[in-house]
């Protein structure tokens, strides 16, 4: 099994590194990460938030596919 394929089995659990924060807010998401979860430039990212458990970022068409689910496939 190549490195790859290794770092894309399910519920695998990852430490890609330290981001900062510029002036603007922003951050970058390491190489690695992007490579794990294939974001590309231009996706759509959806930054959930607890104040006691952190922050969550997903790529909102998996939370499409959530809401297809509970919705039975209505969801547009």
């Amino acid at each position: 099994m190549n490195k790859e394929s290794k770092m894309k089995k399910k519920g695998e659990k990852y430490v890609f590194g330290v981001c900062k924060v510029g002036e603007k807010g922003q951050i970058v998401i390491p190489k690695q990460a992007r490579d794990v979860f294939d974001i590309k430039p231009g996706d759509s990212l959806l930054l959930l938030g607890d104040t006691e458990k952190g922050m969550a970022i997903v790529k909102t068409e998996i939370f499409s596919d959530v809401a297809d689910e509970i919705l039975g496939g209505q969801a547009k």
